[in-house]
């Protein structure tokens, strides 16, 4: 008899071993895992949920309900179903009910593998063909897609004298941000960029504080982060420049920085998603395509 779950964390093992032995393109430790299910500001445990057959684990998937401007959006930010039950409906039945609960909790709409602030990956990777044909019969919608760039931290180089200096000849400055400054980039965030104010914020929680800041005459005008997702990994992001202060190099003295920092880290390679413009970091850091993603989406209302 197959039943349905909610999480627990004394299943953490069983998740683990289900998502590991069928996600070949992605490997979990146990660290991430409760990262992306327990430490998420949205966690809902009805939201997480098993379908279990005499006390097997065949088929997860953990989802959250994001607000966002009045807006609410289901996100399931990964599933797997293990391979053993593959074609007997599994899926379909882990879905049919994952949707009847982002229904009851009032979704407009259910996205795949995106999940702002806290994410494993930007999408669905293209090589999982599989995953895809089911999602698609699921009525799922491709409405985008996303790249993922790698970049390796001995070849990266801190920024210059030469490119700090011609920043502060049009008076920026490019420096670590401090918790002096955690009021001023609440602000700059909530005003410009709200939807990554709560990921940034995590920025904070490393040490040193894993976010660049570029000012014009004290004012804010771009930022760079790190470490904000998938801690500990080498991914990079978010950044971004106020549009009047871009093509003026800012975004790439903030790109190095960060990188900088990884490296000091001892980290070997650099992980940004959602690369775009793609030849913005192919220049700046040789970075190079790793990954490619399919966005997805279902209307509910």
């Amino acid at each position: 008899m197959r039943v349905f779950k909610d999480f627990s964390e004394s299943d953490l093992q069983a998740i683990l071993q289900v998502c590991n032995d069928n996600m070949q393109w992605d490997t979990l430790n146990e660290t991430l895992l409760r990262e992306k299910i327990l430490d998420d500001p949205d966690f809902d445990p009805h939201l997480a949920l098993g379908l279990w057959e005499e006390n097997r684990l065949i088929a997860f998937l953990f989802g959250v309900l994001r607000e966002f401007r009045e807006e609410r959006i289901g996100y399931i930010k990964c599933f797997a179903v293990d391979s053993s039950v593959h074609r007997q409906s599994v899926g379909r039945q882990l879905f049919m009910e994952a949707e009847q609960r982002f229904k009851a909790l009032k979704a407009e709409r259910i996205r795949i593998g995106e999940a702002p602030v806290n994410y494993l990956q930007p999408g669905v990777d293209t090589r999982y063909t599989q995953a895809l044909s089911f999602l698609k019969a699921m009525n799922f919608k491709p409405f985008g897609s996303s790249v993922m760039m790698q970049c390796e931290l001995k070849s990266v180089e801190a920024p210059g004298e030469q490119e700090e200096q011609a920043l502060q000849d049009q008076n920026i400055t490019i420096r670590r941000a401090g918790y002096e400054d955690m009021q001023d980039v609440f602000e700059f965030m909530d005003s410009y960029f709200p939807r990554w104010q709560t990921q940034v914020t995590l920025a904070y929680n490393s040490l040193p504080v894993s976010l660049h800041l570029a000012r014009h005459q004290e004012a804010i005008i771009g930022f760079a982060a790190h470490n904000t997702n998938n801690f500990g990994n080498g991914w990079f992001g978010p950044v971004a420049v106020l549009p009047e202060f871009q093509k003026r190099k800012i975004g790439t003295v903030l790109l190095k920085h960060c990188l900088q920092d990884m490296k000091d880290w001892a980290l070997e390679q650099a992980i940004i998603p959602w690369a775009e413009p793609q030849i913005f970091f192919e220049r700046a850091v040789h970075a190079r395509v790793v990954r490619r993603f399919t966005r997805l989406e279902k209307m509910l209302s």
